[in-house]
């Protein structure tokens, strides 16, 4: 062969690598999270509620895995999501109750400038990060965080139908069912990405109020249903709000089949990601912000749904399914606490990315306990607040404590599992209160942080504790 033969071979062959190199996938799995607003756990089928119709959720479910105590770190929404997407508490992040005058206008402010979210971390590490949805982080109209493809919602919530939105820093007028439409931007996403690493993040109004507009055929599935699976109580003496027994029948079908429509629209985006070839390189995560109550404990909505604020399970507790088909295994079960703090450092793990280092984050990473294997020195409680409400969870007792006096409350939730019956002054259990009592404030003091935290240990705990 000549010289002049080699050279070109050589040139051939370094085009030729290099065309690989560039036409090389990305390998790095993708990241589609689901999020509902306001939808308690036992909303779901295969959460053990009979009358639901979440026949989609439910498949996921068996072919995942499936938190059974996931709990929310404040049972609100927009510092419920904070969390979600910074890793840290509310008295570090600095939003303390839902969003109200800062989301769009002269007053709009983005209210969380000084965190960095797991979209940002994501972006910077190569991902291509796109929202499609519930926003409800101060300044819906701009993309920040790291979202370069922005469909969200302007205010908190939102009308059902022809509701407005916001594509790409625009607001426009859309026409239908508003988990439709924003299912829609969600199917464009994927199509639009597949090529590259992605996360996704769905956000459902759903089945947050109104409790109207849903359609007919969702409706109708629930029209002989009973609502057995709903506890039927008076009023609960801190009730803010309470449809009262006689009158839930209208609100639980609208309710229940806004839940109907998520799993049919979930199922769209299962779809896709089937009919791109993407589900084997697509880890699926579904989770609501926190939970709720539809006429548990004798009221209407969640740890706001009462004065004094409450921390009721039904308020806290979410679903958290975790799904990828060939990376996880099928149909398990994960019986450890986890709360909304753990989330993203769960899934920064799991996806290879490493958390930012200066954070004091509070959570921790249980990817592996999804992927099946034993965490030994897993915390045993969970631990959270809402404004001077604060809170210890246990598989066993939880106890509330409120800086401005009370009323304090400790439950056996082993023996009392729907919080009926405080045990806060029966002296049988002052030990066990203590103990629970300082564990939380030590925990609080440790990730608490001045200026963010509205009560201030000083004020929480009384010198010499």
């Amino acid at each position: 062969m000549s010289r002049k033969s080699r050279m070109v071979m050589i040139v051939v062959s370094a085009l030729a690598a290099a065309s690989q190199a560039v036409a090389a996938p990305d390998n790095r799995t993708n990241l589609l999270l689901v999020m509902t607003d306001d939808q308690g756990s036992w909303s779901m089928g295969c959460y053990g509620n009979k009358e639901a119709h979440t026949p989609v959720l439910d498949k996921l479910a068996a072919g995942g895995v499936r938190m059974t105590r996931a709990f929310a770190t404040i049972p609100v929404c927009s510092p419920s999501r904070a969390t979600f997407y910074t890793g840290r508490i509310p008295s570090q992040h600095g939003i303390h109750d839902w969003i109200k005058n800062e989301n769009m206008g002269p007053r709009a402010r983005y209210c969380l400038p000084r965190e960095k979210q797991i979209s940002e971390i994501l972006a910077e590490a190569g991902y291509i990060c796109g929202l499609s949805g519930k926003w409800h982080l101060g300044d819906s109209l701009h993309a920040r965080a790291g979202y370069t493809f922005w469909y969200a919602m302007p205010q908190g919530g939102s009308q059902y139908n022809d509701a407005e939105m916001i594509w790409q820093e625009k607001v426009v007028k859309t026409q239908g069912y508003v988990t439709d439409r924003i299912t829609d931007k969600a199917v464009e996403f994927l199509n639009d990405n597949r090529g590259r690493p992605f996360f996704l993040n769905v956000e459902y109004n759903a089945p947050h109020s109104p409790y109207k507009g849903h359609p007919k055929e969702l409706v109708d599935l629930f029209k002989d249903v009973p609502f057995a699976s709903i506890p039927k109580l008076p009023p609960h003496p801190w009730a803010i709000g309470h449809m009262g027994v006689d009158n839930q029948r209208e609100p639980l079908e609208q309710y229940f089949a806004a839940c109907a429509g998520v799993d049919r629209a979930v199922g769209r985006l299962l779809a896709e990601l089937d009919k791109l070839g993407l589900t084997g390189d697509t880890l699926v995560v579904y989770a609501s912000d926190q939970g709720f109550c539809t006429g548990h404990h004798g009221f209407w909505g969640k740890g706001n749904g009462t004065n004094p604020r409450n921390a009721y399970d039904t308020s806290l507790q979410m679903p958290m399914i975790f799904s990828q088909p060939g990376r996880l295994p099928a149909g398990k079960t994960v019986d450890a606490m986890v709360s909304a703090y753990d989330f993203m450092p769960t899934v920064l793990d799991y996806l290879g990315v490493k958390p930012p280092a200066d954070r004091n984050l509070p959570g921790r990473s249980f990817a592996p306990m999804l992927r099946g294997d034993k965490q030994a020195d897993w915390p045993d409680a969970v631990f959270g607040e809402y404004g001077q409400l604060r809170f210890i969870r246990t598989a066993d007792h939880k106890y509330v404590h409120r800086a401005n006096g009370g009323p304090f409350e400790l439950y056996d939730l082993a023996k009392d599992p729907d919080e009926t019956t405080n045990l806060i002054d029966q002296s049988e259990h002052r030990e066990l209160r203590n103990a629970l009592r300082k564990r939380m404030l030590d925990w609080f003091e440790r990730y608490g942080e001045a200026g963010a935290d509205p009560v201030g240990q000083e004020y929480i705990r009384p010198a010499g504790q």
